[in-house]
């Protein structure tokens, strides 16, 4: 998962991306880049961190120019150097920066194509690269001269949309002309338009989620439509055209479950009123379910299920508690590249406050469970602060299979719900009882607010890839990609780039 930000205005951006990439920083803690446009000139710093470590004052002062895109990231197939650190560049044609939220499921084929047909070179594993390899392309067949025009751009996308497949929400600056964004023709990750009034003129902002836009005093417009290809010249002028054949929204179910930020909307439903939906749902299986258990409390594994707990906690009548103390310094476990650091992180990231589990059976509440690890090491935290008993309640159904499209889940084999039952699983995570939210349940949570929206992306759920181009053949090379070895082997083989000036 990552998060992208554009923004075209009439005096300096460097602060209001920067600020954009602090407030999208739970999408991607590996890297984090900006790039400018300055006299026709790009100004790049990139490199792996967070957003407050890779960009010091000099960093800012030379990121000077009224628009540009930054980026963060955390690697899915790829490796987690700085070298594929984003935003991309490439010089032809005109000069194209480049960001990019998602993962392509044909990219080997389109590395083909590019190497065959456009004859252009890709110098990373990053699929990111070769997507903007084709829309750098495509831009250069659809150009007829170097005035470049809105119909052209579009041109370029609609023939895009035609040769990628998989996830993508993308911003990219064309240098002397503006940026575009444009979101694949599922719009399973997310995008959102902004803008606001200036005495200078009118001002435009895209970001994966509307918290950014919200952050930096920009008002939200709308989402950007699957398959729709927004255009913002660099004199502030906005052009928006549909470029898919066929669109239709199917947005991941899982931004609402874990990704984004609460104080978000996302395709016009608000996370935070999805995860109180999810609680209640939830509360109410627990209610059906457990009517037999003595719980004394409920306390939520924070910060992502405090909001889903909370309501639990009013559905069965229960006080509930905060009974561990998170250190916001450690980033998200599961999207951490090995095994053993994701192991050290849990107990470094999390602390019991004892008072609240001793002598108490305690109802832990978790937004997932991905591989088990975070789970099991909660749960003896939770035994060795002194609870009695220790059950265990997700607000997500069982995760079985691995995401194709842009979310690091882990191969299938890693997965602790993958040829496990229920039980199975609370053995492995060594809970007195374990309780799933029903798949039908979570989407009824999430699309109360939007009927309009007939189905969500479901595939790690219930392994049903909406792009219908998902074959065990690639989930098998996926496997390989993802497993923590080779990224492990990829990390000490890659070399690293940190600071790019092209000024």
């Amino acid at each position: 998962m990552c998060g992208v930000v554009g923004i075209v205005a009439h005096s300096p951006v460097n602060q209001s991306l920067y600020d954009a990439l602090t407030v999208l920083q739970h999408r991607g803690q590996d890297a984090a880049g900006i790039m400018t446009i300055d006299n026709d000139m790009f100004k790049l710093r990139k490199a792996n961190g967070l957003v407050r470590d890779v960009f010091e004052q000099k960093h800012m002062e030379r990121l000077s120019g009224n628009w540009g895109i930054g980026h963060v990231r955390y690697p899915t197939a790829g490796s987690s150097t700085s070298a594929e650190a984003q935003p991309f560049y490439t010089n032809s044609p005109y000069g194209i920066a480049f960001a990019h939220n998602g993962n392509l499921t044909n990219a080997e084929e389109l590395k083909q194509n590019l190497i065959s047909e456009a004859r252009r070179h890709v110098n990373t594993s990053s699929d990111s690269e070769l997507l903007m390899n084709t829309f750098a392309h495509e831009l250069c067949e659809s150009g007829g001269d170097w005035n470049l025009k809105p119909d052209d751009v579009f041109a370029a996308v609609t023939a895009l949309h035609q040769k990628a497949r998989g996830a993508y929400a993308v911003v990219a600056s064309i240098i002397g002309f503006g940026v575009v964004a444009f979101r694949d023709v599922y719009g399973i990750r997310p995008l959102v338009l902004g803008k606001r009034e200036t005495p200078a003129g009118t001002e435009y902002m895209v970001a994966s989620e509307s918290v950014a836009i919200d952050a930096v005093g920009f008002d939200v417009v709308r989402d950007v439509a699957p398959g729709e290809a927004v255009y913002l010249t660099k004199e502030g002028e906005l052009f928006s055209q549909q470029c898919a054949s066929h669109s239709e929204l199917v947005p991941c179910l899982f931004e609402y479950v874990y990704f984004a930020r609460p104080d978000s909307t996302l395709d016009n439903i608000s996370v935070y009123a999805s995860r109180v939906r999810m609680g209640q749902k939830l509360g109410e299986k627990i209610k059906r379910q457990w009517q037999d258990l003595d719980i004394d409390v409920v306390i939520p594994i924070p910060e992502t299920s405090c909001d889903i707990a909370l309501e639990i906690a009013n559905t069965l009548e229960l006080p509930y508690r905060q009974g561990y103390v998170k250190n916001r310094y450690i980033g998200r476990t599961f999207i951490m590249p090995g095994q053993q650091q994701r192991r050290r992180s849990v107990r470094r990231k999390l602390n019991a406050i004892s008072s609240e589990f001793k002598g108490k059976n305690v109802l832990l509440v978790d937004d997932s469970v991905v591989r088990g690890t975070t789970s099991e090491q909660i749960i003896e935290m939770a035994r060795e602060a002194g609870a009695k008993k220790v059950y265990f309640a997700s607000a997500a159904p069982e995760i079985r299979f691995p995401n194709v499209y842009g979310i690091d889940m882990p191969s299938a084999n890693e997965l602790i719900a993958y040829g496990r039952d229920v039980d199975e699983i609370c053995q492995l995570i060594k809970a007195d009882g374990l309780i799933f939210q029903s798949l039908e349940d979570l989407i009824a949570a999430v699309g109360e607010e939007s009927p309009e929206i007939k189905r969500f992306e479901t595939s790690v759920f219930d392994g049903a890839y909406v792009t219908n181009d998902v074959s065990q053949a690639y989930l098998d090379h996926l496997d390989q990609l993802r497993r923590d070895s080779a990224k492990h082997k990829s990390n000490n083989q890659s070399s690293s780039l940190e600071i790019h000036n092209f000024s």
